[in-house]
């Protein structure tokens, strides 16, 4: 590890929902390593298609260019300048970049990469799976029922009164695989719930429906390989009916507090937990753990994990570490650096 610079491939776009957000965040992740002079950031930018641009447009687009369809590559080629690359930041978030795919990638080309391997964010990204590591784990979570779209096509009326006795209303829906909210619903009926599903299982085959519980939304970030540390905790308050798409990216819909005005046991169990979370999706790197705080029977359930949360300066992740002691552009020395030492 005394080589400098290191050559840093900044890869970012992807087929996903979350295709600015990727691009915001490696926007972000770049500048924090502008100011180092032990790496060379060179950009690798991944179209809607998921095809591998040139550096000269990769460059565009981190720069804040938008490109024309006609520029964009016709075929997939993995770029020549990607085998001067010495350690990897996939700054993807959602499917076909968080969810194991391209970690497998990655690690086929024997590169070190930041953050998590294939088999925590195959994990991580998969509800139904995560559920279950985290309910073997011993971690509380809210009650949930999944099925896929044979079943739901095969007995739709028996899936709503099974969800019904067994959760009520209201419920949300989700698709298995999506992040940032994409394809969730809140229902209050049956009808809603119908559609709810439909929805879901218009994005994925399978979905969960986890039971409503008025609750806060806490934060915690996690951060290391073999000794990971918690941050201090935050809150996520808005005015909208639940947390979409919507009221997560726009601007003044929710308010982050941080730290987040609970009692000390609760941070502190909060982050034992997401300390546990973490250790069972055998995470690697980074991660954001959410979770729903009922202060009223001081009860703490665990959300959902996301293995590459949301890494622009304002996000909740590095605002966390910045209240923690470690400023934005440390944080992403220290990812890159705990990527080289895996």
């Amino acid at each position: 590890m005394t080589q400098v610079p290191w050559t840093v491939g900044l890869l970012f776009g992807g087929r996903s929902g979350e295709h600015e957000v990727s691009i915001l965040s490696a926007r972000a992740f770049a500048a924090g390593l502008e100011g180092c002079p032990h790496y060379r950031v060179r950009p690798f930018y991944l179209s809607r298609d998921g095809l591998w641009c040139s550096e000269h447009l990769s460059q565009e687009v981190l720069g804040g260019r938008d490109i024309a369809m006609a520029e964009l590559p016709t075929t997939f080629a993995l770029p020549e300048h990607a085998a001067a690359v010495d350690v990897w930041v996939p700054v993807l978030h959602g499917p076909n970049g968080e969810d194991g795919t391209v970690q497998g990638l990655l690690t086929l080309m024997q590169k070190p990469f930041v953050g998590n391997g294939v088999l925590a964010a195959a994990v991580g990204m998969d509800k139904i799976l995560m559920k279950a590591v985290f309910a073997q784990a011993g971690l509380a979570q809210v009650k949930f029922i999944s099925l896929t779209r044979r079943q739901w096509q095969g007995e739709p009326a028996d899936w709503c009164a099974h969800i019904e006795e067994r959760l009520g209303y209201p419920c949300f829906v989700k698709p298995s695989n999506l992040g940032s909210s994409v394809g969730i619903s809140k229902a209050r009926d049956r009808n809603q719930l119908q559609v709810a599903i439909a929805t879901a299982l218009s994005y994925d085959h399978r979905c969960i429906v986890e039971q409503g519980v008025v609750a806060r939304e806490i934060e915690c970030a996690v951060l290391g390989n073999d000794t990971p540390k918690a941050s201090v905790v935050g809150e996520i308050t808005y005015s909208s009916d639940f947390y979409d798409y919507e009221t997560k990216y726009t601007s003044g819909q929710a308010q982050l507090h941080i730290p987040a005005p609970v009692p000390s046991e609760v941070t502190e169990a909060v982050q034992q937990m997401a300390l546990q979370a973490f250790r069972a999706i055998a995470g690697r790197g980074l991660a954001r753990v959410d979770f729903f705080y009922l202060p009223d029977t001081a009860t703490i359930l665990v959300n959902e994990i996301n293995t590459f949360p949301g890494f622009t300066a304002t996000s909740m992740y590095p605002k966390l570490w910045e209240a923690s002691g470690v400023p934005f552009a440390e944080l992403c020395d220290r990812l890159v650096q705990l990527a080289l030492e895996d």
